[in-house]
């Protein structure tokens, strides 16, 4: 029984030894990339004024404020009637048109007596930074994922002597890939 072990074993080194392998070079056909989507993030921010109300809560505001014209169109036809029926004979003229800018610059500050008017720090103007407390600007940030392409690799089918292969690579090889090629005799029975 041990000879018959030995035996083999010195078969089976004696037809390892026999294998030889060796490098050739086969023929790239096609090199397909191989693409994996992954999401990519990023922060996407927005700024936004708020002022603070009495009870410390904080409101949201916009910074643009849209201005009303109507108040000082009514109020300078209004001053212009008003100070055509004050004024006699040259000085008619005179009141109508003071009446008319008076009337415009009433109308306007009643029409838009609830807004503040919006200075920015650097102003100027320091008289106006009164209106600056209690506003400040937030700015509000969230993660957003961009979803992008990535090589992974390539689909490199080759031809060896006649035969097709397909292999999965991290690189394109070009025309041609380097191949390792082993020949072992085969067992006859």
């Amino acid at each position: 029984m041990k000879r018959l072990v030995i035996a083999s074993l010195f078969a089976t080194t004696l037809l390892g030894a026999q294998a030889q392998s060796f490098t050739d070079h086969a023929r790239v056909r096609s090199a397909e990339p191989q693409y994996e989507t992954v999401n990519v993030p990023r922060n996407e921010c927005t700024s936004q004024w708020i002022n603070e109300d009495r009870r410390g809560a904080y409101q949201p505001q916009e910074r643009q404020q849209n201005r009303q014209y109507g108040g000082a169109i009514v109020g300078g036809l209004a001053g212009g009637v008003l100070g055509h029926q004050i004024g006699g004979g040259s000085g008619k003229d005179a009141a109508t048109a003071l009446g008319v800018v008076l009337g415009a610059i009433t109308g306007d500050r009643l029409e838009n007596r609830n807004q503040a008017p919006q200075y920015s720090q650097n102003s100027q103007y320091p008289q106006y930074a009164q209106y600056q407390d209690g506003q400040r600007e937030v700015q509000r940030c969230r993660t957003v994922n961009d979803r992008q392409s990535r090589i992974t690799g390539y689909r490199v089918t080759y031809e060896y002597r006649g035969q097709h292969y397909t292999t999965m690579m991290r690189s394109n090889p070009g025309h041609n890939l380097p191949v390792r090629v082993s020949v072992q005799p085969m067992e006859q029975y």
